[in-house]
Order: C-alpha cells, then sequence, then structure tokens
C-alpha cells in the first residue's frame, strides 16, 4: 500500500484526488495539509510513502517547502502537481529536490500511474515541459538565473524600495501583473516574502544596499 500525504489550499482538489487515489485499491491518503507549515509538521508526524503537493500555498514558498522537506525527511519522494508550466519553474523544483513535477490536467489513470512512478523510485516530468525543463536543468546555475528578463527588473526595482504601485507606474503595467510577476519571482528565488527576496538579492550581490523600509 503507498501511503501518500497530499498538500493543497484548495480542499475541492484535496477531496478529487483522495477519491481518485482511496478508490483504486493499492494506494491511501494518510494526511493533509493546506499551508506548507502544516506540511512540515505532518510529514513529522506521519507515516508516509510520498508527498504529493502543489506549489503555491499559503505561508511558504512552493520551492522553499520542497527544500525545507527534503531537510526533515531527506528520503521521502515528493511529486509536485501544479498549475504553474513554465520550464523554469518546474527546474526550481526538481533543483530543490522534487522527484516528479505534474500539471494538474493529468486524467485519473495517468495520475495512479505518474504516483507508482515516483513511489518506486522514479522521476517524472511532465512531457510537454521536459524537453525545455532537462535544458535548463542542465545548465545548472543559481535560481535567480531563471528569471526572465522583466523579473529581474521588477526584483531590482523591489530590491530598491519601490513599491507596487510604483513599479506598475513606472513599466506602464497593472498592479495586478506586477503582483504576478512577484509571486513568480518568489517561487523561484525559493523565498515567502518581499524581505526574502531583498535578502536573496542582498546576499547574491544583485544590489549595493539594503532598503530598510522593506525589510522592517
Amino acid at each position: 500500500m503507498i501511503r501518500i500525504f497530499i498538500a493543497d489550499d484548495h480542499l475541492l482538489m484535496r477531496d478529487g484526488v483522495k477519491l481518485i487515489i482511496n478508490g483504486c485499491g493499492e494506494m491511501q491518503i494518510c494526511g493533509e495539509a493546506g499551508c506548507g507549515l502544516d506540511v512540515l509538521k505532518g510529514i513529522g508526524e506521519i507515516e508516509c510513502d510520498l508527498l504529493m503537493m502543489d506549489l503555491s500555498m499559503p505561508g511558504m514558498g512552493g520551492i522553499e517547502l520542497i527544500r525545507r522537506v527534503r531537510q526533515i525527511r531527506p528520503s521521502l519522494p515528493i511529486l509536485v502537481m501544479s498549475m504553474h508550466d513554465s520550464s523554469d519553474v518546474v527546474t526550481a523544483a526538481m533543483r530543490a529536490g522534487a522527484k516528479g513535477f505534474m500539471t494538474k490536467n493529468a486524467d485519473a489513470s495517468r495520475l495512479l500511474s505518474i504516483i507508482r512512478m515516483i513511489a518506486r523510485g522514479g522521476s517524472y516530468i511532465d512531457p510537454a515541459i521536459a524537453h525545455s525543463t532537462v535544458f535548463d536543468y542542465a545548465r545548472g546555475g543559481m535560481p535567480h538565473e531563471l528569471l526572465s528578463a522583466r523579473e529581474r527588473q521588477i526584483l531590482m526595482l523591489i530590491a530598491s524600495g519601490h513599491s507596487t504601485s510604483r513599479i506598475a507606474t513606472d513599466l506602464a503595467l497593472s498592479p495586478k501583473t506586477v503582483s504576478t510577476h512577484k509571486k513568480n519571482i518568489m517561487e523561484k528565488l525559493g523565498v515567502d516574502s518581499t524581505a526574502g527576496m531583498v535578502r536573496y538579492a542582498i546576499s547574491h550581490h544583485l544590489i549595493d544596499v539594503m532598503p530598510p523600509a522593506v525589510i522592517a
């Protein structure tokens, strides 16, 4: 029996996956969580054979959560199931320690096959993004090297103390678009806050000074 801990902040999503897994006869959901901190607590208390998790949950960035899980349970396979399908996000997740990455549009039979593969010690990347992901993964490098030109620009502005509204005005973008870029930057860098983004920029010598107003 493959014991699976599922982590997703959408209850409807968890319920749907539980219905599929618990009905197959060879797997069972042994625990669930809707935020990063509950995932860390749960896998420390519950015996499980695989963690299936979303990347976007409250409390902690998905990439950072993968790293933390690997510290607590180094041998626990992690399967990411996410709406994100860009190669740089997949690459960041795999570098952090995930064993598999699938998109949420997979059907039930495919989901079960992927779980079996990961639980047996294999790896999996959605075929639609596998080629570009393998290329990015082979390049190596630092997390910030996965950022697009626009994301690097926004990171520099944030690290310089600019607000979302000011960045939106300066770059002729909507505040919502800037917020989306910020979320993607945090995922790729493995941080979960604006302060974390600034600390990353400072520690990797991307900027020279740290604006106190941003860190406070």
